[in-house]
């Protein structure tokens, strides 16, 4: 049998959805710097690439460890893969992101002057750098309001039918789409907390969610359970 695929919730659930997520979860708070809190918009690209399946606090050893010898595309480039990758231990796949990490500079140098642009298509050409690096650049180094969707958005959107998409980069475009402009500013804060303190990827705390009364999934099990 052909499953029906699942739709997003109205436009008007939608807004209440946010609405109801603002007044619930924190937004961004003064400490909220941009990946590991690096300064600039180079060296935010460089965090978010060595964040990718790795934990805060090893990504945190390894970006610490790699900026203290290069901070710029130039001298990054001085470093031999195998620098880059002792450097980057903790965060895991060191071998492979140390590649990624020469790959982006030399583009940066070569494509943009090493300059990090600030608009999505043109960071999304650089290597290593996908949907959730480059809004996640924009937002936090650049300004520029953009919903990031990692994986706890990606599973909260699709749970609850804010967004629906079959991968992360999916569920971004859909929910730009779908969420009401003035969510962008906060709106990637408001779902990353209710991820992690409400909609949890295996115990999802349904009796105590501000949003069960719209969610998707909390309606499917509802219509699944025997009269």
């Amino acid at each position: 049998m052909t499953r029906t695929p699942k739709q997003p919730l109205p436009p008007e659930q939608i807004e209440q959805v946010f609405q109801i997520l603002a007044r619930e979860m924190p937004g961004r708070g003064p400490g909220a710097m941009g990946p590991k809190g690096q300064p600039n918009p180079f060296r935010t690209c460089i965090s978010c690439m060595l964040s990718a399946q790795s934990r805060d606090a090893n990504t945190a050893l390894a970006t610490k460890a790699l900026f203290r010898l290069a901070r710029t595309p130039k001298t990054m480039l001085k470093l031999t893969d195998q620098q880059i990758a002792t450097a980057i231990k903790p965060c895991g796949l060191y071998n492979v992101k140390a590649k990624n990490v020469r790959k982006f500079c030399r583009a940066l140098l070569d494509d943009f002057d090493g300059v990090v642009p600030n608009n999505r298509p043109q960071l999304m050409q650089l290597p290593g750098i996908g949907r959730k690096c480059a809004d996640i650049v924009l937002q936090f180094a650049f300004g520029i309001d953009t919903i990031a969707v990692d994986t706890h958005v990606h599973r909260v959107c699709n749970r609850t039918g804010i967004a629906i998409g079959n991968n992360a980069e999916k569920t971004a475009e859909a929910l730009n789409e779908v969420a009401p402009q003035w969510t962008f500013a906060e709106g990637h804060f408001w779902l990353i907390q209710f991820g992690k303190r409400v909609c949890l990827s295996r115990s999802p705390q349904c009796d105590i969610c501000p949003i069960n009364e719209f969610c998707l999934k909390r309606a499917e099990d509802r219509r699944s359970k025997p009269a």
